[in-house]
């Protein structure tokens, strides 16, 4: 499966603006750890894509990941790839360990990417000059974005090896790069 063909399937399954910016932006975080990891791009960028794309239909465990890897195999799409999107829902560790270099790092940005927007969308300047400390500082506050997991945000950082501060770069970095398309870019 190619990027247009993974668009397409997301566009097919998923209405929620917030849901595929939310994709768009673990795409671009994927991409980059890529290039840091030594992945190919393309996959780990459709992984990243693809990773909830069925969770807007099936949103309870294990529903979501197993039904959406259903869909997937019916197109043709590579176990390693299906793997590694099965790999980010911790009811699918047994099957799926995050024993590889992409599972990794796709449980590692998937919840960081997420709080990441709620910071921007709290600072008048959005993605533009954020840094590291704008976030560790949101962490500490308990009451904002508070159904995320602290705990796996720190988690993240220890599976692929970074500091919480370099991890944390990493993924505003690649969100910068796709502000626009995530509705992150000043002005709109």
């Amino acid at each position: 499966m190619n990027r247009d063909q993974a668009w397409q399937l997301v566009c097919e399954n998923v209405e929620s603006v917030a849901l595929r910016q939310h994709m768009l932006s673990v795409e671009a975080a994927m991409r980059t750890y890529s290039e840091i990891m030594g992945g190919d791009a393309d996959t780990w960028g459709i992984v990243g894509l693809l990773h909830d794309f069925d969770y807007e239909r099936w949103p309870e465990p294990p529903a979501h990941t197993r039904e959406g890897a259903a869909i997937l195999r019916d197109r043709g799409v590579d176990e390693e790839t299906i793997g590694a999107i099965m790999s980010h829902a911790e009811w699918n560790h047994e099957q799926y360990p995050l024993d590889r270099p992409i599972r990794k790092a796709l449980t590692a940005v998937d919840e960081l990417c997420g709080f990441v927007y709620a910071v921007a969308l709290v600072r008048p300047t959005r993605l533009d000059g954020m840094e590291p400390s704008s976030v560790k500082k949101k962490l500490k506050a308990t009451q904002f974005a508070a159904a995320v997991s602290r705990a796996n945000i720190h988690r993240g950082a220890e599976l692929v090896g970074w500091t919480l501060d370099e991890h944390i770069e990493n993924c505003i970095r690649a969100m910068q790069g796709v502000a626009g398309e995530i509705g992150l870019k000043l002005g709109t």
